[in-house]
């Protein structure tokens, strides 16, 4: 070998050599370790989920222009996503509920609204409008099973990403409550919930099913339709009627006992969004009311419904 071919031979390995020592070495000799540590902490703390304390709110009720307050810590709470009350109440909810409905029987005039919270990224199962007022409702329901009654009770929902659930994804306290006094001389609010309510009578909620099935699947205007016929049951005392009804296919009395397993199941629907079964009554019609050709699919598609009014 040559001395130009050695020289240049030498040349490369020392590229190659400090080439190798460099990716090896360089946290420790250009960088500094802790340098490198606090890089890669940095990675780490961009891919780790913030965790955030769980928000506990407090079973608070006001009345601003009265001598009734109650406030503590416990609360109704509820899991994600969901709208039922989690067993057990506390003791002392419980004694506050009772302390409610002596004041509201004592003051006809009052009412006490109730504010659901729900958070956007959770998943609606209800039949209402959104998680709100469905957790509104059973709470509302909670207070009508102990002695308040429904008329003196308003319900709504707020969308609330402030609250925060626990590692168990329960929420604490996600309703909030406030205390009103009624001006009885002011008869727009009943006169608007009696057209709201006859709106109802006039153009049901209407819901289609396939041949031999039974499931429930709502759009936000059926969703409102049901909030709505709540409120009327609630205010006006009325009853909530369901018919189911059935196509043309098949014997004549098994579509009597299929209409009313739909009117039954939608009945059993309702109930486990918070209506009480009291104030519900279902019938069938089966075939005997159709309100489209059955000659066709698509009209006996249309038959194939149960209608949901009030009386």
């Amino acid at each position: 070998m040559s001395k130009k071919s050695s020289y240049l031979l030498g040349i490369i390995l020392t590229i190659i050599l400090g080439t190798i020592l460099y990716y090896f070495l360089c946290c420790s000799l250009c960088c500094g370790k802790e340098s490198c540590k606090n890089k890669q902490n940095e990675t780490e703390s961009v891919v780790t989920p913030e965790i955030k304390d769980a928000t506990r709110n407090a079973f608070m009720i006001k009345d601003a222009n009265g001598d009734f307050s109650i406030e503590m810590s416990d609360n109704f709470n509820f899991k994600t996503s969901n709208f039922s009350i989690l067993d057990p109440v506390s003791g002392n909810v419980e004694n506050g509920v009772l302390k409610l409905k002596d004041y509201l029987l004592a003051n006809p005039t009052k009412t006490v609204d109730i504010t659901g919270f729900y958070k956007s990224d959770e998943t609606n199962n209800s039949a209402y409008p959104n998680l709100g007022i469905a957790r509104a409702n059973s709470v509302k329901n909670y207070l009508v099973l102990h002695g308040v009654s429904s008329r003196q009770i308003d319900t709504y929902g707020k969308l609330n990403d402030s609250i925060n659930p626990d590692e168990s994804n329960i929420l604490f306290g996600p309703v909030e409550f406030g205390v009103l006094t009624t001006d009885e001389s002011d008869t727009s609010t009943i006169e608007a919930l009696k057209t709201a309510c006859d709106a109802i009578r006039a153009n049901p909620l209407i819901l289609h099913f396939q041949t031999g099935q039974a499931s429930i699947n709502l759009t936000s205007e059926q969703r409102q339709k049901i909030a709505d016929i709540s409120h009327c049951v609630d205010k006006l005392g009325v009853i909530i009627q369901v018919v189911g009804h059935t196509d043309n296919t098949g014997d004549a009395t098994n579509n009597i006992v299929l209409g009313q397993q739909r009117a039954d199941f939608a009945k059993g629907y309702l109930v486990k969004n918070g209506i009480l079964e009291s104030n519900i009554e279902t019938s069938s019609e089966g075939p005997n009311v159709p309100i489209a050709d059955n000659a066709t699919e698509a009209g006996r598609a249309e038959n194939r419904r149960t209608v949901i009014t009030i009386n």
